[in-house]
């Protein structure tokens, strides 16, 4: 049975975007950077709601290409390019990259899924991730906390019917006071 890991930068309010949006509270320094590559690395399979595939998909296939790419960058740009990637959209039309297109029940798909051989996979994307969420099949919450208050936006959790109890993993203080943490899900 594969693990499912939700991970993303936030704001100290919780928030993964701002009002419009916007993301650009949350350029991370070249540890947190390396964090994440390191994350990809592991990831067997990464599963993308529409909006956060829009934006990986406007940037990550061309990253290692752009001039002032740092190697970093050029060896994250070349994973994410070469892995398997799962979108789930009735609207995206693309499915380059290697990348599968899934236009129904998402929660039927992410338990299909889980229930495989293989390594660990992350998802991405709030809407995705909350219906993940509420179905009790994450396994690993990963947050990079900024130190920046947003006031509003799209929540990194989404509502639940019932809590969900977490275990502490571990916490690091990171350049720019970036607080990372990690929780398994208590079962």
């Amino acid at each position: 049975m594969r693990k499912l890991i939700y991970g993303m930068n936030l704001t100290l309010d919780g928030y993964i975007a701002a009002p419009d949006g916007d993301i650009g509270w949350g350029v991370p320094s070249d540890e947190l950077f390396q964090f994440w590559s390191d994350q990809l690395q592991a990831t067997d399979v990464t599963l993308y709601g529409r909006k956060l595939w829009l934006t990986m998909s406007s940037h990550w296939p061309t990253g290692d290409q752009q001039p002032d790419a740092t190697p970093a960058e050029i060896g994250f740009a070349r994973r994410w390019r070469d892995m398997s990637k799962v979108v789930f959209s009735s609207t995206v039309a693309e499915d380059d990259w290697n990348t599968r297109l899934v236009t129904g029940d998402a929660v039927a798909e992410i338990t299909r899924l889980k229930a495989e051989d293989g390594g660990p996979m992350d998802i991405g994307g709030a809407t995705l991730a909350g219906a993940a969420m509420r179905a009790g099949l994450i396994d690993e919450y990963v947050i990079a906390v900024h130190p920046v208050l947003v006031g509003g936006g799209t929540p990194f959790f989404a509502a639940l019917d019932n809590w969900v109890n977490l275990n502490l993993v571990e916490t690091r203080t990171l350049p720019g006071g970036v607080i990372l943490t990690r929780y398994e899900t208590r079962r």
